[in-house]
């Protein structure tokens, strides 16, 4: 039975770290689209893609505060919560952190603030150049992130100093983990999805709705294209070679979330099914014949290993929550692909705008990203334990010896009541937002 306070800080970390990205995936994945608008504004004439650029800067601006706000409590938590792991390895997480505070952070708000305030008053190219540094500031703060997330699941690059702490031995080597390459494309690929899917959708419901159709059909042919490269992108390569990389660094996590209780030759992959643990089998399975050993391997008939292959203790402790979790996210990221693919046909077609049922879809299918992201993150942490620092510094080690369970579930339900609030505040802002729309006539233009 795990220990009590183990168990709420562990929840606490969880709540907190979920909640708060939900918003910066839509930050970085709107960066991204945000620099091909206003690449477009750059090149065409009028002020069309300006009036969409600088709509969707609001949004991006939005989500950017709330993963401002809701960020901070993570970074107490390491002294907090977590104060011997920060002892332990704080000479090496410190380092990640704070570039990303002092690098990324201050480049993304400063560029910010200058497209919000500033936009009526430097030309074009300062815009478009403000919006490149702030895609810049986006995505240099998820990969110092990333790094340090990287760096517990496969750690390098370190040393251990005589009275036991661990220290920098490299610092291009931290932040070129064999372990980032793949979890950062993955990552950021799966932020993109989010940012178009949320664009798609708003699109879709102006549509439906008759409103701000320039808008909406502009966008549209932003977000449906990038968002079906995207779930392309999210399937093949980066899904799979990080299920690789899985296999290859931590083959008892890739055992786990595969299902696989027993080590087999030509190990079949599991599209569905319930993980039985008391008879160490998966109930109800249907299986695609030696796939595992195929896409792990490129061999038919290697051989792969499974649970039994590694020490009880050593295992994930939610094996069937970590299954799930797993499978969630690769069901919906197929899910992603279908929807995007059809509203592309349609788009290169020319029947999007006025397919109902689909912008239905479209409009709906939102949130989806944001539950695949969520069951991606449950799997790499699940899959973690029970490692704080893979391999090397064991999760109940790294807890707070002054933090008794009862603090910790004092601030989790604190933190669950103000997340509410909010998650509430933010769904008000975004839906005003959204009645307010685009400032921009509402006429039919061509782009």
């Amino acid at each position: 039975m795990m220990d009590t306070a183990l168990l709420y800080d562990r929840l606490q970390f969880a709540v907190t770290a979920t909640f708060h990205y939900l918003f910066p995936q839509l930050t970085m994945g709107l960066a991204l689209l945000l620099v091909y608008l206003r690449s477009r504004d750059l090149l065409s004439d009028g002020d069309h893609f300006h009036h969409v650029a600088t709509f969707w800067t609001r949004i991006f601006a939005l989500s950017f505060a709330f993963g401002v706000v809701t960020g901070i409590p993570l970074q107490f938590q390491f002294g907090t919560n977590w104060a011997r792991f920060s002892e332990f390895a704080g000479g090496i997480v410190g380092q990640t952190l704070a570039m990303e505070g002092v690098f990324a952070f201050f480049l993304e708000s400063s560029f910010l603030g200058l497209l919000l305030f500033g936009a009526s008053r430097v030309s074009r190219g300062i815009l478009w150049l403000a919006t490149v540094l702030l895609f810049v500031g986006a995505w240099l703060s998820g990969y110092f992130i990333l790094a340090t997330n990287a760096w517990m699941q496969h750690p390098v690059a370190y040393r251990v100093t005589p009275d036991g702490r661990l220290t920098v031995e490299s610092l291009m080597g931290l932040l070129t983990n064999p372990w980032l390459h793949w979890q950062f494309a993955h990552n950021m690929t799966a932020a993109v999805a989010t940012g178009a899917f949320v664009m798609a959708a708003v699109c879709a419901l102006y549509l439906l709705s008759g409103r701000h159709r320039a808008h909406a059909e502009t966008c549209l042919r932003t977000a449906v294209p990038a968002g079906a490269l995207a779930s392309v992108l999210l399937i093949t390569p980066t899904g799979h070679e990080s299920a690789r990389q899985v296999f290859e660094f931590q083959p008892v996590k890739g055992a786990a979330f595969e299902g696989l209780f027993r080590t087999e030759r030509g190990a079949d992959l599991l599209l569905i099914g319930q993980p039985n643990m008391e008879t160490m089998t998966i109930d109800n399975p249907l299986v695609v014949p030696s796939a595992l050993s195929l896409l792990v391997y490129n061999d038919l008939y290697a051989k792969v290993k499974g649970l039994d292959a590694f020490p009880r203790q050593d295992w994930p402790d939610h094996i069937a929550l970590l299954y799930y979790a797993y499978h969630i996210m690769a069901g919906l990221g197929t899910l992603l692909l279908a929807v995007m693919g059809s509203a592309l046909i349609r788009l290169w077609r020319g029947t999007l705008f006025t397919a109902r049922r689909l912008l239905w879809l479209l409009m709906l299918s939102a949130p989806l990203p944001y539950l695949a992201t969520t069951a991606g993150w449950m799997t790499a942490e699940l899959g973690r334990q029970p490692w704080l620092v893979y391999g090397l510094y064991r999760t109940e080690e790294g807890l707070s010896p002054l933090v008794h369970s009862g603090n910790a579930l004092f601030t989790l339900l604190g933190f669950l009541g103000i997340y509410l609030a909010l998650g509430l505040l933010f769904v008000l802002l975004l839906v005003e937002t959204l009645r307010h729309g685009p400032t921009e006539p509402d006429v039919a233009r061509g782009d």
